[in-house]
């Protein structure tokens, strides 16, 4: 389990797997991206592959053989040869397409080569008319950015058993960063690629930082040829262990092979600052937008505020990955007047409105894996945050949200290192703009979740009840681009998976939410579901739960190996959680309700309260995490209050039906005080 904010956000998962066709961005574009085709390294089948007893991958890349050639000028050749074998239904459907993304102003993509073996005997070569150059559909309502585009090949007739071999050539010239060039590489690990080769041809005239993972060495090296023509060539030669059971994890590991011709941060950061903000531009249309917003306002965090509101919410993301362009912007009135903007193009327009009303802005780009070991590698970072100086302290935005409220970032960039893509200088706070910082840590405004659930039980046993969220915090964040990111119409399907992650079995009929956009207030969202047959009468007893979300705590720490540390209990920022439940019994029906609890800790308080009035029942937890951790010498202090959070959870009322309705006195089931009761007062005698 997570702490509360972290499972909440968790429970989210499968709306964001069911959206990710639709929202997903396409994959990063870095001067030499990878290019095979994403297959899932932990989605496996039933059926068993050749000899093996083991479960097969969906598909099998037997032999995966990629040459990289780099010139002086900062030119490359890539070229990637696979031999995939299909096992099932699954890797048909993962092979039935093969997509390359490029940018066609300086990148070319060549496809030579895509023949099937097939199981049943036979072969056949895809034909080029099959192959398409088409915009990459996120841009495809975006002129500006039609060199932003995809490459692919439709594979008819794959089924199982069958082999697909293909070769594909990225040519990337006169690159923006040119002619500084980088690449990472790392081999699989998880057992999808069966045997690797990788070739590596470097310019002995130009400095290139090679940084090799000592588990995985070169087999050779040999510089060839003299002068201006002398080369280095690096081989690699890896092939999967005989005991791999594919859980391996190439992400928990540093980079194989890892270079770059820009070994310091400040080199790398004036080259995209270069980029994005170039010499010698200037805009007074944008200035003057940014003035227009900002007259309503009479204090400097209001007029941070609207200019920020207008960028974020007025110009709509392309959702392109980082780097596509090549991290050069438009001219701020381009982008104004289009309605539209990468994420590097909405951080260049904020920074110019910021600097017209004499703001300092800084912009960094977020990587979610930092190489320490070899900085300057462009291809990792992912998204673009920017800060302000204001009122002794930065304010963090991340306009490509669109619904993030100012000085909010999402929770897995906050207190993470950045890179920072503007010049250093000192700033009105006394601090001097670093490199890599660290993002803030905490809120703009206290975290706060509330769950009030209203429902009525028939005698049919069926359930109807209308739940209602209000929250701020990271949750708030994820329902809010969840909304945002979904038409009206299909809102319900949102709700039905909010719905289920809660517990509810029952069929989401009605959903209503708060305006997205309206970032000053708690976002709302209620929906009202029927769920037939919660209860059958027929049983004896009949017990149901509260009918409130799971609150969700970390486990303990796991015991940790000999002479190893015990590592704190994460609790996350810290966060109120208030849920209350009433639900209407039918005529003729009674409850006894569970004891209710209280624990408090320095770290965490819980407390819980149950009642029954009649055929109305009552039920409300409150949890509140004061500390971001728990350290680990009090994990046994921990322990016992994760114990008694998760007894009081499990507790259930018990319902009985009566012949003949009677009315019961109210009761209520909550933790005793420690002081005892006064004695009753004796009336005094007339």
């Amino acid at each position: 389990m997570k702490s509360f904010s972290q499972a909440w956000a968790f429970f989210f998962v499968p709306l964001a797997m069911c959206l990710s066709f639709a929202f997903a961005s396409s994959n990063s574009l870095a001067q030499e991206a990878q290019q095979k085709p994403a297959v899932s390294p932990v989605a496996k089948e039933a059926e068993k592959a050749g000899r093996s007893e083991k479960p097969a991958h969906p598909a099998q890349i037997d032999l995966l053989e990629t040459k990289v050639r780099f010139e002086s000028n900062g030119d490359s050749r890539k070229e990637v040869h696979a031999l995939v074998k299909i096992n099932s239904e699954l890797g048909v459907r993962q092979f039935s397409q093969l997509n390359f993304d490029f940018n066609s102003s300086f990148e070319s993509v060549e496809i030579p080569m895509v023949h099937i073996t097939y199981a049943n005997g036979g072969t056949s070569d895809i034909l080029p008319g099959a192959i398409t150059d088409r915009p990459n559909p996120a841009v495809v309502n975006a002129p500006a950015y039609q060199d932003v585009r995809v490459k692919s090949v439709r594979i008819l007739g794959l089924q199982p058993g069958d082999t697909l071999e293909y070769r594909v050539i990225r040519t990337v010239s006169h690159h923006p960063l040119a002619p500084e060039f980088w690449l990472e590489h790392s081999f699989d690990r998880a057992g999808v690629v069966s045997e690797e080769d990788f070739q590596l041809d470097l310019p002995v005239s130009r400095h290139v930082e090679v940084r090799i993972n000592p588990a995985t060495p070169a087999k050779s090296q040999e510089t060839t040829g003299e002068g201006a023509s002398a080369r280095t060539t690096y081989v690699w030669h890896h092939k999967l262990a005989g005991n791999s059971d594919g859980s391996g994890d190439a992400n928990s590991q540093a980079p194989d092979v890892a270079l770059s011709t820009m070994n310091e941060w400040s080199k790398l950061s004036a080259r995209i600052a270069q980029l994005l903000y170039p010499v010698g531009r200037t805009s007074k249309q944008a200035d003057a937008k940014a003035k227009e917003l900002a007259a309503s306002a009479d204090r400097a965090r209001g007029k941070l505020e609207t200019i920020y509101d207008f960028v974020a919410q007025n110009i709509s993301t392309v959702d392109v990955s980082l780097g596509s362009t090549g991290y050069q912007t438009r001219p701020p009135d381009e982008i104004l007047a289009s309605g539209y903007a990468t994420q590097e193009d909405k951080a260049a327009l904020l920074a110019s409105f910021a600097r017209a009303l004499h703001f300092e802005p800084s912009v960094y780009l977020t990587f979610p894996n930092k190489n320490a070991d070899l900085p300057s590698l462009p291809g990792q970072f992912d998204h673009v945050l920017l800060s302000v100086p204001l009122e002794g302290r930065h304010v963090w935005m991340d306009p490509a949200m669109q619904v993030a409220p100012l000085g909010m970032v999402s929770d897995k960039y906050r207190g993470k290192t950045v890179f920072c893509a503007s010049a250093p200088r000192g700033d009105p706070t006394g601090h001097v703009v670093a490199y890599l910082p660290r993002v803030a840590d905490d809120l703009p405004f206290a975290a706060t979740q509330q769950v009030n659930v209203g429902a009525t039980l028939a005698e049919n046993g069926t359930l109807r009840a209308k739940v209602r969220y209000s929250m701020r915090g990271d949750n708030e964040l994820v329902l809010r681009t969840a909304f945002h990111r979904t038409a009206k119409e299909k809102w319900k399907e949102v709700a039905q998976i909010l719905s289920i992650t809660d517990g509810f079995r029952g069929q989401v009929t009605s959903v209503n939410a708060s305006d997205p956009y309206a970032t000053k207030e708690p976002f709302t969202v209620e929906y009202e579901l029927e769920q037939p047959k919660f209860v059958d009468w027929a049983k004896k007893p009949v017990r149901i739960p509260a009918l409130l979300p799971e609150l969700g705590l970390p486990d303990p720490p796991a015991k940790p190996a000999s002479g190893s540390a015990t590592a704190p209990v994460e609790l996350g920022t810290p966060l109120e959680v208030d849920t209350r439940m009433t639900l209407h019994l039918p005529p003729g029906s009674t409850a006894s309700a569970p004891v209710g609890t209280s624990v408090q800790r320095d770290y965490a308080t819980y407390a819980s309260q149950y009642s029954t009035n009649g055929s109305t029942i009552t039920a409300s937890r409150h949890i509140q995490f004061i500390l971001r951790q728990v350290p680990a010498d009090r994990a046994a202090d921990y322990n016992a209050f994760l114990h008694v959070v998760q007894s009081d959870e499990a507790q259930d009322f018990t319902l009985e039906r009566l012949e003949r309705p009677e009315t019961r006195p109210s009761k209520t089931n909550s933790a005793a005080p420690d002081t005892k009761a006064p004695p009753k007062a004796t009336p005094a005698k007339p």
